[in-house]
C-alpha cells in the first residue's frame, strides 16, 4: 500500500522513516519532504504543499493512507478536504486543531472543562495588556494566539521581558505569528513552577492509546539558559512521568479534554500532545496541546516505538464512528533513545540558510540522523533550509552511552555556525 506524509521537518522525515518499515508499505511519499527523505531510496519527496492539489494528487495516486505532520496543513483543514474525497487520512479536523491554533480557544475550553492549567487572560489590546502585567508582576509567561512555529511563547522572567513580548506579538509581530480571525491576541498567564514533560497519545474519536513518555529541552543553551526555541532535544522514556503521574495525566488531561471535545460535537482523531509542567507533589497541569507529534520529540519516540505503525495507524482510521485503536497495544523497545538538535546559525529568531553540511554519516540501527531544514541540491550536497537542521538520534541501555553514542555522532557533522546543547538529556542522569 502507498502511504503519504504530509510536511517536511524532522517529525516527517521520522514518520516516513518508520512507515517504510511495515511490510504491508510499498511506497512512503513526503509532502513537501527534505534533503533527509530525498536521501533515502524508500521515500519519495512531492512538491506539493497547496491542500486541494495535494488532495488531487492523492487521490490520482490511490494513495491508502495519508499522515499529518505539522500544525500548518492541520490549521488549513487538510483533514476536512481528504475525507470529504473518501480519503484514508491520520490527524484532527480544522476545528479540532483549534486546541493548537488558537491559545484562547484552549485555555477557554480547558476552563470550561475542568482540565488543570495556569490561571490566564486573553488580550488584544495592548495597554490592558501591559497593565495586566504590572498587576501581576513577574515572572508571567506570555503566548501569541496563533501559529508562530514553536517560538510564539516567551517565559519572562522581568516586567521588561514581559512588556517587549507583548509589544512583538501585538505590535510589531516580530515573531510571524499566523494571526487567528479578529487579528492580534495575546494570552497572558502564570508562571507554573515544576518540571516539563511530554504527554503523546494517539485518539481515532472515541479509544485512547497513550504513547511512550518524553522530554524536551526547549531553551537554546546549556543548563536550560537562552531563548526558547521549537525545541533542542528530547529524550525517551521521562523518568519524572512516573506511574502515578502518567495515571493523573490520563485521568485529568486527557480523557477528559477528548470527552470534553465530543461533548462539544468536536471528536478528536490524530496524535493529542499534552504539555506537562509536573509541580513537586507529582500534579500535573496542561501548558499547552499541540495537535499532532511534538519535534523533537518524535524522533527518539519512533527509534523506540517496535510496533508496525502503519498498522496502529490504519486500526485508528477504520472507517465507522470511530476507529479500533482498542484492538492495537503499542510494543516499546526498554532502551533509552537521545536526539540532539543541531541548528542553524542565528537560530531562533533569524536562522541562516545555505551553508553546506558535511559528515553526514550512513544510518546505523541504533543511530539515525533524521533531517529537519535541509535541502538536497541538485548535485547531491545538502544545506541548511531552516532554523532546527538536523536531529542526531540513538538508542543505548542508560542515559549517559545514550549521552556519549549522540555526541559521538554530532561530532562527525559540520556545517558554519552549527548550535546545539551538550547537555541533553541531564535530567534524566541527575
Amino acid at each position: 500500500m502507498k502511504v503519504l506524509v504530509i510536511g517536511g521537518g524532522g517529525r516527517e522525515h521520522a514518520l516516513a522513516w518508520k512507515l517504510a518499515q511495515s511490510p504491508r508499505v510499498t511506497r512512503v511519499y513526503v509532502a513537501p519532504g527534505n534533503g533527509g527523505t530525498a536521501l533515502d531510496e524508500r521515500l519519495v519527496n512531492v512538491p506539493i504543499t497547496d491542500v486541494v492539489a495535494l488532495r488531487e494528487w492523492a487521490q490520482k495516486e490511490h494513495i491508502a493512507l495519508s499522515v499529518v505532520g505539522p500544525e500548518g496543513p492541520l490549521a488549513a483543514g487538510v483533514v476536512d478536504e481528504f475525507r470529504a474525497h473518501g480519503l484514508r487520512v491520520f490527524g484532527p479536523t480544522k476545528a479540532a486543531a483549534q486546541l493548537e491554533s488558537s491559545k484562547a480557544f484552549s485555555k477557554a475550553f480547558m476552563q470550561r472543562h475542568g482540565i488543570p492549567t495556569a490561571e490566564y487572560q486573553t488580550f488584544s489590546d495592548p495597554a490592558q495588556a501591559h497593565a495586566y502585567v504590572d498587576a501581576k508582576g513577574a515572572p508571567i509567561v506570555v503566548k501569541a494566539d496563533g501559529l508562530a512555529a514553536g517560538k510564539g511563547v516567551v517565559v519572562a522572567t522581568t516586567l521588561a521581558e514581559a512588556h517587549e513580548a507583548i509589544d512583538f506579538m501585538l505590535v510589531d509581530n516580530t515573531l510571524g505569528v499566523a494571526h487567528n480571525e479578529g487579528g492580534a491576541r495575546v494570552v497572558i498567564e502564570e508562571f507554573l513552577s515544576g518540571e516539563e514533560a511530554s504527554f503523546i497519545v494517539l485518539c481515532d474519536g472515541k479509544n485512547v492509546t497513550a504513547m511512550a513518555t518524553s522530554q524536551d529541552h526547549k531553551r537554546l543553551q546549556d543548563g536550560d539558559q537562552g531563548p526558547n526555541t521549537g525545541g533542542m532535544g528530547a529524550y525517551s522514556p521521562a523518568p519524572v512521568v512516573t506511574a502515578d503521574v502518567h495515571a493523573r495525566a490520563m485521568r485529568e488531561i486527557i480523557l477528559p479534554t477528548i470527552r470534553g471535545m465530543e461533548k462539544d460535537g468536536i471528536a478528536y482523531t490524530g496524535f493529542l500532545y499534552a504539555g506537562l509542567m509536573i509541580d513537586a507533589q507529582g500534579r500535573p497541569k496542561t501548558l499547552e496541546f499541540n495537535c499532532r507529534l511534538g519535534d523533537p520529540e518524535t524522533q527518539p519516540l519512533l527509534m523506540r516505538l517496535k510496533s508496525d505503525l502503519f498498522e496502529v495507524l490504519w486500526a485508528a482510521t477504520e472507517p465507522g464512528p470511530h476507529g479500533k485503536l482498542d484492538q492495537v497495544e503499542l510494543e516499546w523497545d526498554r532502551r533509552i533513545a537521545l536526539g540532539v538538535v543541531l541548528a542553524a546559525h542565528g537560530y531562533p529568531l533569524s536562522p541562516r540558510k545555505g551553508d553546506a553540511i558535511t559528515g553526514l554519516p550512513a544510518a546505523e540501527p541504533d543511530a539515525v540522523v533524521f533531517h529537519a531544514g535541509t535541502q538536497r541540491d541538485a548535485d547531491g550536497t545538502v544545506r541548511v533550509s531552516g532554523g532546527r537542521v538536523l536531529c542526531v538520534t540513538v538508542l543505548a541501555d542508560k542515559v549517559k552511552l545514550a549521552q556519549q553514542r549522540a555526541y559521538e555522532v554530532v561530532r562527525g557533522i559540520q556545517f558554519d555556525g552549527m548550535q546545539y546543547r551538550r547537555d541533553i538529556g541531564h535530567r534524566a542522569v541527575r
